[in-house]
């Protein structure tokens, strides 16, 4: 009987095909020589790849991303994506790039595209935020923030300055106390009186011991800090510098710029401000500007111009402080966050910070009726609420709170951070959630506070809608299980 492949080909063309015979020992099984083979079986689970392709899928569908629903990760900005920066990312002219292609060659350009993007991106960022030159390698906004405070240390070297000390806020995000530590530093807290700091907690604290001090503005309260110029002209005072944690530059995209406010080294988050992917580890990409003071420390390399118009990269500064990461730092993610600022453009911008501050104000004013804010005041970017009277009065906490939320659709906020806010809920909606998602999450946080009256000890199993219930976080984190016996393939 002839296959039904070979009938197909002979009814078309009227030629009968005779049956691909292949010889015996093209079947038979290679035999790995006695030194090759193991000793004992590889323990690997024997599974039905319908069974496989059916867990992940599985998986797939309990996986919680932006893409799905609200993520108000207060401090994070997890804002959704626009997917045409994907497409973006993905033609062949960029994603086929390899690192170690040269710029030119004769005849043609190989890298000059690429290059075109850093250095456009160099110019925009430098718009937005008013520094005078940008780089893109840090990988992350933690490794910009490390990156920004070598280049405080390089200036005060190169002036010869004995600076031992940099200032932080005790609202500040935790990574900024870590950087200084890791480049050398000592760190000394700035106490905050709600939620802000105030130029007379500062003074005390300022000698020729400083180096210079880390902010966020908007800080992790979601509050504009009102006295930031006169606390950079005080830091200025002691020939210190001022470091701009751009984790929250989201809220005022747009409408004021970080040198304005007297900061000399920022740090951006493209995957926070500039519609980039964010979360599960990465992708991240956190570029550094600086004042004109501090472009000579810059890391190689740099991208130059040469007179002909064509792009190099520069690797000639002699008091640059050198290789940070390999290559040109995160390409992709930098593209993303190029094609985000040019589709937006300037009046775009303007409306993402005003959107996300509407958005953030709108949730501070109806939660606040049931859940009490940690300052009483408009807000930015984000909105923190206290759970500390339900959990003295019902024993519920922020974390009960956040793991009900899960049950509820909704992935959680922030929970206890700030440090300085006790039983903190942090909420940042950002500017791409709708009103009636924003009244699901309210309606949401509402039938929660019922239930902590009502119901209390129903909050302490949550969640219950998920395949795996309240687990032991740190215990999880410390010892996590990593064996395939712990998983179903079922």
């Amino acid at each position: 009987m002839r296959s039904i492949f070979e009938q197909s080909r002979a009814g078309r063309r009227g030629v009968a095909f005779p049956r691909l015979e292949l010889p015996a020992e093209a079947w038979e099984v290679a035999v790995l020589p006695e030194g090759l083979r193991r000793a004992a079986p590889a323990e690997l689970p024997e599974v039905a790849e319908v069974d496989v392709v059916r867990h992940f899928t599985r998986l797939s569908r309990l996986n919680f991303g932006v893409d799905v629903g609200t993520y108000p990760l207060g401090s994070c900005t997890m804002k959704y994506n626009p997917k045409f920066s994907e497409d973006l990312a993905r033609l062949p002219g960029f994603a086929g790039l390899h690192p170690l292609l040269p710029q030119l060659r004769r005849g043609g350009l190989l890298a000059q595209g690429a290059l075109q993007v850093l250095h456009d991106m160099d110019l925009l960022l430098c718009a937005i935020t008013g520094m005078a030159a940008f780089t893109m390698q840090p990988l992350a906004g933690a490794h910009g923030e490390l990156t920004g405070i070598m280049l405080m240390a390089a200036y005060h070297r190169d002036r010869g300055n004995a600076k031992s000390v940099v200032l932080v806020p005790d609202s500040a995000h935790g990574t900024n106390p870590a950087s200084a530590a890791i480049a050398g530093y000592k760190v000394v807290p700035v106490p905050s009186r709600q939620g802000v700091m105030h130029p007379d907690d500062l003074k005390p604290l300022l000698n020729q011991s400083v180096a210079g001090m880390m902010m966020t503005n908007p800080n992790t309260l979601g509050l504009f800090e009102p006295h930031v110029k006169t606390i950079a002209d005080l830091v200025h005072g002691v020939d210190g510098l001022m470091y701009y944690d751009g984790a929250n530059l989201n809220a005022i995209l747009g409408q004021v710029k970080p040198a304005d406010l007297g900061f000399d080294i920022v740090h951006l988050n493209l995957h926070k401000t500039f519609g980039t992917p964010h979360g599960g580890g990465g992708p991240g990409s956190g570029p550094v500007g600086v004042v004109e003071k501090l472009v000579d420390f810059l890391p190689v390399s740099r991208v130059g111009r040469r007179a002909d118009g064509t792009l190099f990269l520069d690797y000639d500064q002699p008091k640059s402080i050198g290789y940070i990461a390999p290559f040109y730092g995160n390409f992709g993610v930098i593209l993303k966050a190029y094609a985000y600022i040019l589709a937006l453009g300037g009046p775009g911008l303007k409306r993402v910070a005003e959107h996300a501050v509407l958005n953030a104000n709108y949730l501070r004013v109806r939660l606040s009726a049931r859940w009490p804010l940690a300052v009483d005041t408009p807000c930015m970017h984000e909105v923190v609420l206290s759970a500390a009277e339900s959990a003295q009065r019902h024993g519920v906490s922020a974390l009960d709170v956040a793991k009900a939320l899960i049950d509820f659709g909704f992935h959680p906020p922030t929970v206890y951070f700030p440090l300085i806010v006790k039983e903190a809920l942090m909420v940042e909606p950002t500017e791409t959630e709708s009103k009636e998602n924003l009244d699901e999450l309210v309606a949401a946080m509402e039938r929660i506070a019922d239930l902590t009256e009502s119901d209390p000890e129903s909050l302490h199993a949550a969640p219950r809608t998920t395949p795996v219930g309240r687990l032991n976080e740190v215990e999880a984190a410390r010892k996590p299980d990593l064996s395939y016996r712990g998983a179903c393939f079922g």
